[in-house]
């Protein structure tokens, strides 16, 4: 008699979802330190930095701003939303706030979480800092105890699909008109890590963000996209060549 083949997927032993994060985190690091977002302390500062640099606001679905007020109004609504976590990074070379970021898309019960609304400003770009800021994220998502980091970027934003493969992000293919962002179809790419190459991937920034690492000109000796390279799971092809 046929038997039904009825496959099954691997079970998750011992599974207890893990804590959200709420507004009281602090992520502190040798270069940087993330500080959860708050209108009053970081408006002012955060908005300094962006001024004249309106190109940065180009793939996010608000901004750019006309004023340090507007600014500000915009991050007291995001206060508001439970269901998402922004931090104001400060850098701690230049002692200025330089940039944001956030958890979004937090899903205890799935494991899953995301890291997006990464805005830095040019003088965050490119920096250890901004290196670690990013780290230390994906650091308290596994450590906490999530299984799947996310990051989703709009597919013609090569410079963030750029950084989520240099970070050690596997490449899981576009969706296509996923959405609409100031009245133009957006196509967005999805890049993740999963529990099972945290290790690898940790010991790759360890030796990245090593002061050791970098001459004393502050040239890396070795990148951290090819100590991430065996740990990826898949490349994004519209980044070879």
């Amino acid at each position: 008699m046929f038997e039904l083949y009825r496959p099954h997927n691997n079970l998750v032993p011992d599974w207890t979802p893990p804590p959200a994060p709420d507004d009281t985190l602090v992520l502190d690091g040798a270069y940087c330190c993330l500080e959860p977002l708050v209108a009053e302390k970081h408006a002012a500062l955060l908005y300094r930095s962006y001024v004249g640099q309106d190109h940065v606001w180009d793939y996010l679905p608000y901004g750019p701003f006309s004023s340090s007020s507007q600014y500000h109004r915009w991050i007291r609504e995001t206060e508001e939303d439970s269901s998402v976590e922004f931090f104001a990074v400060m850098n701690r070379i230049s002692g200025a706030y330089e940039g944001v970021a956030s958890f979004l898309r937090i899903a205890p019960q799935a494991g899953s979480i995301e890291v997006g609304h990464i805005n830095f400003s040019p003088a965050l770009q490119q920096t250890r800092a901004a290196t670690e800021a990013l780290y230390m994220m994906m650091a308290w998502s596994f450590d906490a105890g999530y299984r799947r980091f996310e990051w989703k970027c709009d597919a013609l934003n090569v410079g963030s699909r750029r950084a989520a493969q240099r970070l050690g992000l596997s490449y899981e293919g576009v969706f296509r008109q996923a959405t609409v962002v100031k009245g133009r179809n957006r196509d967005t790419a999805w890049f993740a890590a999963i529990d099972a190459e945290w290790p690898a991937l940790k010991e790759a920034f360890r030796v990245w963000l090593d002061p050791a690492n970098f001459d004393d000109k502050g040239r890396q000796k070795e990148r951290l996209s090819d100590l991430t390279q065996l740990v990826r799971a898949a490349e994004d092809p519209s980044l070879s060549g």
